[in-house]
This record gives structure tokens, C-alpha cells and sequence, in this order.
């Protein structure tokens, strides 16, 4: 199974994947992003714009899951914005075709908690960058995300990432461990995914 967890930027996407991970014995993340950071350090920084733009990185993403869900004996996750209709048909739309059962979720949330959660973002990384492309794209996210193609929808703005956690696996069938987590370790454990998760 392939669980897929679309989102505004910032909408916590990669923190409910290793929260997934974290609780759902055998699974792995596979994050969509790093095929297009590959695919942007082999280019001039004047040619880098949207790699989801790019051919190579919609055939990568479908080619790497595509392998990763037949070799691998568990739940694959990838925590990824896509927007774009056409693009969605190219990765997750081409991966159902192959016979790879896909289960997607849109964290969706108000635009001033997305906000927010970008603000707190940038705290935690220690003001390494800025989200001013994720903020600037805050609008286009959710009103695309909206969308019927693009469900099954969770709202996000008053329950946490366990809770997001808890409704996508409990709408997979799958079991978590139970969350032994108090309060200051989720915290620090998040914190700690934030931080491993900062882009240079």
C-alpha cells in the first residue's frame, strides 16, 4: 500500500509520515521532494524553478515507487504537495493504473493556520530560510487541494499529527502502536524531524 499525503506547504505532511512510521511497524517514507532536489543539483541554480515541472521528475517519482511497492513488504508513505492535475495523473494516478493500491489524503487547514504552522516552521529551523514560497503558495494549495480529485480530506486546524496519524491509518485499515508520547517528547521528537528536514 501506498499512502500518499498531500497538503499546502507546511500543512504537516512530513511530520504525519514519520509519525506514521513511527507507529506502523514494517513501513518506510519515501519522499517525493528528494527526486527533485537530485534532479536540481545536477542543474545551474539560473535553470532551477519548479522541478515538478520537469518530465524526468513526475517518471522518477512513478519509477521509484513503483519499485519501492513491489520490493518492499510494507506500507511505502510519501509526503508530497501536488497541485497540479495533470501531474497528480502522472505519479499517483499512473501508479493506481499499475495496479498499486493508493490510498491519498489532502491535510487541508485555514489559511491562517497554515500560516501559522509556517511561522512556527521557521522558528524551529532557527531562521535557516525563510517559507516565503510556501506562504506565497498558501492560497493556490488549498483552493486546488479543495477539490473532489485531490480527497480524501482531513481538516486539520484543531486535532494535532497523532490524530492526523490515527484518522489516515484507521481510513487504511492499518493498526498503529499505540503513542506513548507525553506532551515534551512529541514536541521534541517533531522538532527533531523539522530540523532533519531543513533544505540548504
Amino acid at each position: 500500500m501506498l499512502v500518499w499525503i498531500n497538503g499546502p506547504f507546511g500543512g504537516g505532511k512530513t511530520q504525519t509520515a514519520f509519525e506514521l512510521r513511527r507507529r506502523l511497524p514494517g513501513s518506510v517514507v519515501c519522499d517525493p521532494e528528494m527526486v527533485g532536489f537530485g534532479l536540481h543539483r545536477t542543474m545551474p541554480p539560473e535553470l532551477r524553478g519548479d522541478f515538478q515541472d520537469l518530465p524526468a521528475w513526475r517518471q522518477g517519482v512513478f519509477e521509484v515507487l513503483d519499485l519501492v511497492l513491489r520490493k518492499h513488504d510494507g506500507p511505502v508513505i510519501a509526503p508530497m504537495t501536488v497541485v497540479n492535475r495533470a501531474y497528480f495523473a502522472e505519479t499517483v494516478g499512473r501508479l493506481r493504473e499499475n495496479g498499486h493500491d493508493v490510498k491519498h489524503f489532502s491535510l487541508l487547514a485555514s489559511r491562517d493556520t497554515v500560516l501559522e504552522r509556517l511561522r512556527e516552521r521557521s522558528l524551529i529551523r532557527l531562521g535557516l530560510r525563510g517559507d516565503t514560497f510556501a506562504a506565497a503558495n498558501v492560497d493556490r494549495c488549498l483552493d486546488a487541494l479543495r477539490h473532489s480529485e485531490f480527497a480524501e480530506h482531513i481538516q486539520t486546524d484543531h486535532i494535532d499529527i497523532t490524530d492526523v496519524a490515527d484518522r489516515i491509518a484507521a481510513s487504511c485499515g492499518l493498526t498503529l502502536a499505540p503513542n506513548t508520547d507525553g506532551p515534551l517528547r512529541a514536541r521534541l521528537r517533531r522538532a527533531g524531524v523539522g530540523i532533519r528536514h531543513i533544505r540548504f
